[in-house]
Formats: C-alpha cells, sequence, structure tokens
C-alpha cells in the first residue's frame, strides 16, 4: 500500500475487520517509570493506566481537569521522587519507537534503499555546517524574489480593477451616503485585502513545497544548533519557524516546550518573527522607494529588500531571547527529538490544498477586521464636529485670502480641508506630535491605530483615506506615492519614511490577537503587556534612529 497516494488503503480497511485482532494495553516502558511514584500518582487521581499517569507527570501544567492544589501536589510529588520530567520522556519515546519498529519491521516489506541512500546523500550538503545555511538563505532569497516577480502583474491588475470599480459606482449609482460609504470606504477596503492574495499564496506554495519535500524538517535541525547559543529550546524551532506563518499558532505550538522559562522566551519572541499579516505592509512600503531594479543582472532589489525584513525579525528574535535568558536564568536543558523523513516529491495537490486554504484564512479573517475597520474609518473620516465640514467651500475660499488656482487645486483643497477636520482627521492630529520625530504625519498614526488589529490593516486604512473625495483613476500605490508632504513640499513616503515605517511594523507588537493568545498561554496579563511594552518601545527607538539617519 502508499499511504500517500491512497493504493491499498481499502484493501487494509478490510484486513482488519475480517481478522481477529488482540487487544493491547498501550505500549510503555515501565523501566522509565518508578512503581512508588506511579502508586501515589494512581491513588491520588484514581488512574489504572500507567501511561496516563506517566503523562499526567510530565504535562501537569497543562492537564485538562487539574486543580492548583492538584498541581502543587505533582510537583512536590517529583521533588520528593527527583522524577526528571523531561529525561523520563525522551527515554519513554527512544524506547516506545524500538518496539513499534520491531513491530513494523515484522508487518512491513520496505523497497526505500534507493530513496534512503539519496537521503543520506542530500543531507550531507543540506544539514552541512556550512552549506547548509548558504543553501537555505538561497531558498529564502529565490521565495522572496518570486513574491515580488510572480506577483507583480496579478497585483497591479487586482489594484487597478478595484480603483475602476470604486469610480464607476460612483459615478453610476445615485449621489448619497451610501454610495460614497460604498465606493470610498467598502471597495477600497475590499480593494486592501484582495490584492496581496498572488503574494500569501506563493509564500505558502513554497512554504507547503518545503514541507512536503522533508526540507523544511533539516531547517528546523540547521536551526536548532543557533537557538540553543541564545538561550532558547531546541523545540522552540518549530514555534518560531510556524511565526513566519502566524504568530498565534505559533505561540500555542510552544506547548510542547516543557521547561517553562524556555516556553516562556519562546512565547515572548515569537511575535517578532516577521509573520504572512506583516507581508501586505512590506510589499506596498518596499515597492514605494525601493527601485525594481536588478544587481548583477540578477538579484531583484526587491526581493532582497523583503528578505533583508524577514531576517531582521528573526535576528531581534534570538537577541531578544539572548537578553531574556540572561535576565531569566534557566538552569535545566530541554531534550528535542525529531525524525527527518525520506526526501519525496511533493503532492501538488497538498500544496493546492494549503495555498486555497492559507489564502481563504486571510480573505475572510483578516478581511473581515480590514472591511469593517474601513467603513468606520469612513464614516469618522467623512463626519466632523462644528460646521467647518458643511462649509469646507467657504473656509477654503476664505483662506486663498483672493488667490487665484485651478477648480482641480481647489477641490483638492477642499477634500483636503474637510478630511483634518473630520472626527479622524481631528484623532490624527492629536496623535500626531508623538510620531512626527518618526516622520509620520497624521494619516499614517491613524492608520497604526486600526492596524493594531491586525497589522494588514494599514494598507486598507492607506486606501480608505486616501480614496476619500477622490475622483482620480489612481491606484493604492500611486495615491501613496503622490502624498505631499507639507512641511517639505516633497514625496511623504521618502526612503526615510519608508524605511522607519518597514522598521517600525517589524518590531512592534500590533495585533491585539497575538496579545490575547498569550495571555491564553501564560495564564496572566503581565507577559502580554511586558511584551506590548519592550516591542513598541523597541519599535519606536529603531524607527527614530533610523528616520534620522536616513534623512
Amino acid at each position: 500500500m502508499n499511504a500517500r497516494t491512497g493504493q491499498g488503503v481499502e484493501l487494509l480497511k478490510k484486513t482488519i475487520t475480517d481478522n481477529e485482532i488482540t487487544k493491547t494495553h498501550p505500549i510503555f516502558i515501565s523501566s522509565t517509570f518508578e512503581n512508588e511514584l506511579e502508586a501515589e500518582i494512581s491513588n491520588k487521581f484514581t488512574i489504572n493506566n500507567n501511561y496516563t499517569s506517566h503523562i499526567l507527570l510530565i504535562q501537569y501544567q497543562n492537564f485538562p481537569g487539574l486543580s492548583d492544589d492538584d498541581k502543587l501536589f505533582v510537583k512536590n510529588l517529583i521533588r520528593k521522587y527527583k522524577f526528571n520530567p523531561e529525561l523520563s520522556q525522551s527515554k519513554e519515546i527512544l524506547e516506545r519507537y524500538k518496539v513499534i519498529d520491531k513491530v513494523i519491521n515484522e508487518a512491513v516489506i520496505y523497497n526505500l534503499e534507493q530513496n534512503k541512500n539519496l537521503t543520506e546523500r542530500l543531507d550531507k550538503v543540506f544539514t552541512h555546517k556550512i552549506y547548509g545555511y548558504f543553501i537555505f538563505l538561497g531558498l529564502l532569497f529565490l521565495m522572496f524574489q518570486a513574491i515580488f516577480a510572480w506577483a507583480q502583474a496579478p497585483m497591479d491588475f487586482i489594484d487597478f480593477t478595484f480603483s475602476e470599480l470604486g469610480i464607476y459606482l460612483k459615478t453610476n449609482l445615485p449621489p448619497g451616503v451610501l454610495t460614497d460609504l460604498i465606493s470610498e470606504g467598502v471597495i477600497p477596503g475590499i480593494g486592501g485585502v484582495v490584492i496581496f492574495i498572488p503574494q500569501i499564496a506563493i509564500l505558502f506554495a513554497f512554504i507547503s513545497i518545503l514541507e512536503e519535500t522533508g526540507y523544511m524538517s533539516r531547517v528546523v535541525f540547521l536551526m536548532d544548533k543557533i537557538m540553543r547559543n541564545f538561550g532558547l529550546n531546541g523545540k522552540s524551532v518549530v514555534p518560531l519557524i510556524s511565526g513566519v506563518a502566524c504568530a498565534i499558532p505559533a505561540i500555542m505550538a510552544t506547548r510542547t516546550i516543557d521547561n517553562w522559562k524556555e516556553r516562556l522566551i519562546t512565547i515572548f519572541v515569537t511575535p517578532f518573527m516577521s509573520c504572512s499579516a506583516r507581508l501586505p505592509v512590506y510589499t506596498i512600503l518596499i515597492a514605494l522607494v525601493v527601485p525594481d531594479t536588478k544587481v548583477f543582472g540578477l538579484l531583484n532589489m526587491q526581493g532582497l529588500a523583503l528578505m533583508g525584513m524577514y531576517l531582521l525579525g528573526f535576528l531581534m528574535s534570538i537577541i531578544s531571547a539572548a537578553i531574556i535568558s540572561a535576565i531569566v536564568k534557566i538552569k535545566d536543558k530541554g531534550y528535542f527529538i525529531m525524525e527527518l523523513p525520506l526526501y519525496k516529491f511533493p503532492r501538488w495537490k497538498n500544496v493546492g490544498i494549503t495555498i486555497f486554504e492559507k489564502s481563504k484564512t486571510f480573505i475572510f479573517e483578516a478581511g473581515r477586521i480590514i472591511l469593517a475597520i474601513s467603513i468606520i474609518l469612513w464614516v469618522a473620516a467623512s463626519y466632523g464636529p462644528g460646521d467647518k465640514l458643511k462649509n469646507a467651500e467657504a473656509y477654503v475660499t476664505q483662506s486663498l485670502n483672493g488667490d487665484k488656482i485651478s477648480p482641480k487645486d481647489f477641490d483638492a483643497k477642499v477634500d483636503a480641508f474637510k478630511l483634518e477636520n473630520s472626527f479622524a482627521g481631528i484623532f490624527g492630529k492629536t496623535l500626531e506630535p508623538a510620531i512626527k520625530p518618526l516622520g509620520y504625519d497624521w494619516k499614517i498614526g491613524i492608520a497604526l491605530v486600526t492596524s493594531f488589529a491586525a497589522r494588514e490593516v494599514f494598507v486598507g486604512t492607506m486606501a480608505t483615506i486616501y480614496s476619500i473625495g477622490s475622483e482620480e483613476e489612481s491606484t493604492i500605490k500611486s495615491r501613496m506615492k503622490a502624498e505631499i508632504n507639507p512641511d517639505t513640499g516633497g514625496p511623504m513616503y521618502t526612503s526615510a519614511v519608508a524605511m522607519s515605517l518597514l522598521v517600525f511594523y517589524a518590531f512592534a507588537m500590533q495585533c491585539v490577537s497575538t496579545m490575547a493568545i498569550v495571555k491564553k498561554e501564560t495564564n496572566s496579563w503581565k507577559w502580554p503587556l511586558l511584551q506590548l511594552v519592550y516591542m513598541t518601545g523597541l519599535a519606536y527607538l529603531s524607527s527614530f534612529l533610523v528616520y534620522n539617519l536616513l534623512s
């Protein structure tokens, strides 16, 4: 049979159902467990299965149904018998697999010698202590190059389509509040989500292929050697790499780390890994200021910049881990056991399913938040206190002091006046003094606040803000590129401002869902609040330095 393709599975099911099956207890090696300790656990919790007792001992912090008193009882029991949960678990796993392998070897005939030999030869290269890292960086570079090169055409098409759709609806629907809401709030909000589907799809296509072929396990093996130098458990590698997709399941994956302090450090630094929600922010800012040119005729500058952002996040995660490890002393060492599978060709059906599921999740999870915030933001940007919005033309005419300007420039000034005096504008202006040292204006300030719901909301916010009152045929990117800095008269999004924003989003804790899961996993608000203060402070100081160095 072939479990990957399903060949022979039905025959196996029939064979199992047609034969008498001997019922056995779970495979458990009693040599790793003390009888007296087992007796005390069994009597206290009325357990008649020594494997369940063993699991309770090594996972008592997360074992369902245990009260705080029960956990304290187990903790004292571990001290009494000088029981080492991690070592016992590792020994039990190794012994159990010896038994399993013995059964499998008697029941299964393998025809994989050729694949085994190929895997061994490939591993000499892919897991080499020098070449292995260069190969991994090369694959990362290829992935980020593809994200820009392959996604550019479909992204431009989507951006243009939604821009045209907004203009068409505003022109052909009856004038009124509902039409303005749809054309200036809903359509740009949806467009701010859909435009990044090509890049999300390419990212997860590469990740899925690396997992399907078995190479991702080699990445974990390689990174394990680095992680231990910074006070992280070998098991920390899996959550950190998972953080490239999303920090929430990555933080939940830290449950496999038995040592509480090592688990806490991993939870603390995982949000530094650049998740897929940051990808829309990175790509639109990089596209604004990094030229789409080739280096040495091969390397794309935008792809290099994107890879740099991901490496920056990883670098900060291990530096932060080293700092926390120096403050919080860790005496116990963790154990990391994993199987390196044979290399195999990916199943393209699985790759396709992964791309579809991840893209769908991005659209419906992020899209729901972005759409809601876009509508709220449109309302806040379309209404304001007093009579300034109602009499905007009179106020602008008065401010001109009789100077003559073209009708187009006059309309632009009216739109700008309305936006600045709306509820959103007032909020942004209040926030502006705090973010001015970073090179940001009040519009960026609004986006920083709204993107706390989800990082990718930044782009949707920009799309909504720059769509208010706009009737020109222009895309999100072109509107941002055309934005003028009122203080300098030059472009708003200079290299200094864009790089400052990139660094801010790389380091800032800007996802309320991540904070919620950290609270759940640590059972305290102390750690997510410390995380918020540390990451936001680091983001602010780093962005300040970048802006002032590049200005």
